[in-house]
């Protein structure tokens, strides 16, 4: 009688792994027509989630989703532990259900993160809807775009006051809410619904692995790492919920945070902008021609240099092994999710800033 109970119960657990499979092969399938993504998904289904899910989870102070993800942590230790204790003791039916129950957890947690918003990854690139396609430009453009960028930076943070950089974290936020919803009322490409940053519960593991911040795709929250030194939390809060928007790759993100942040008033937010695009576009710059990249070295000013070292130095406090391990883990993460150059995809935020302003040299300052 047991052993019959077993082999129900065993079967009934093997079909519903099936079946789950066989729903997120779809969604797979689905994920191959961008166009069909975008219609039916970023501007159908995904909508609707955020007017339902956002405005509750903002009546929290604190991330819903860090808490969800503290109590998965606990569970799949717990699983483990027991999994392994059942094999040593001999007990392997209950070992196998154990299993699979996992399987199958696991399974709906891969549903749930494609259905709430992991399709975005598979629309139609931010250059497609955007109409910035032409992302070719030469080394003497990107390095009149960088002196630009350089300019604007030195500017920005020469306009700072001592009050700007004792920002507490709720004017930040509130800031960065209403820079990324002035932005969605510029243009019908970039649509907000009930945005929303809060600080990650997170935080001291972040610094640890080496992360500014997270979008959470189950409850669609948008958490950043307080800790870190003031002028970057800013755009970092803007990137996050830029994910808030639809727009999945970290590129693409990194564009609309930059975007938000030279278009708001605020001081802090604009130079925050200007201070991760000096960045990024040194970088590149670098890569494609060293000898203009130490040219320009010296067109940066003291002040922003300064924070420049401040900030590396806050990240290298915290530099260890597990940062690397994670490292790996989220960039075969991007290469999965539809982004083939994986952690390098934050790198390519230049082709956009390029294609939009590359040829004409008009940037806002």
């Amino acid at each position: 009688m047991v052993n019959k109970v077993n082999r129900r119960a065993l079967i009934e657990k093997a079909i519903t792994i099936a079946v789950l499979a066989v729903f997120i092969c779809l969604l797979m399938i689905f994920a191959g027509y961008p166009q069909a993504i975008e219609h039916y998904f970023s501007k159908g289904f995904y909508p609707v989630i955020c007017y339902l899910l956002h405005p509750v989870l903002n009546i929290f102070p604190f991330s819903i989703g860090d808490i969800l993800y503290i109590l998965a942590i606990i569970y799949l230790i717990y699983a483990f532990a027991r999994f392994i204790k059942l094999l040593f003791k001999k007990e392997f039916m209950q070992a196998v259900f154990l299993l699979g129950g996992m399987i199958v957890k696991v399974q709906v947690a891969i549903l749930f993160f494609y259905l709430f918003w992991g399709m975005n990854y598979f629309r139609p690139s931010a250059g497609e809807r955007l109409n910035l396609r032409d992302t070719n430009y030469t080394t003497t453009n990107l390095k009149a775009v960088t002196a630009m960028l350089i300019d604007s930076a030195n500017a920005c943070r020469a306009r700072l006051i001592p009050a700007d950089l004792a920002q507490n974290n709720s004017t930040i936020y509130q800031t960065a809410v209403q820079a990324v919803s002035n932005l969605s009322s510029d243009s019908i490409n970039f649509r907000t619904f009930h945005p929303g940053v809060k600080p990650s519960i997170l935080t001291p593991l972040l610094n640890y692995i080496g992360t500014s911040g997270y979008f959470n795709p189950f409850t669609g929250e948008a958490q950043i790492n307080y800790q870190m030194p003031v002028f970057n939390r800013p755009v970092v809060a803007c990137h996050e919920m830029s994910h808030q928007m639809g727009y999945g790759p970290e590129d693409e993100a990194d564009f609309t945070g930059f975007l938000a942040g030279i278009g708001s008033r605020d001081r802090l937010l604009r130079y925050s902008a200007y201070h991760l695009a000096v960045d990024e576009f040194m970088r590149a710059l670098y890569y494609r021609d060293s000898l203009s990249n130490k040219q320009l070295k010296p067109r940066i000013s003291r002040a922003v240099h300064r924070d420049f070292v401040t900030e590396r130095a806050y990240w290298i406090a915290y530099q260890n092994k597990a940062e690397i391990i994670t490292g790996i883990f989220y960039d075969r993460f991007l290469k999965v999710n539809n982004q083939p150059n994986g952690l390098d995809t934050y790198n390519r935020m230049i082709l956009l800033v390029m294609a939009k302003y590359g040829k004409s040299m008009v940037h806002s300052q």
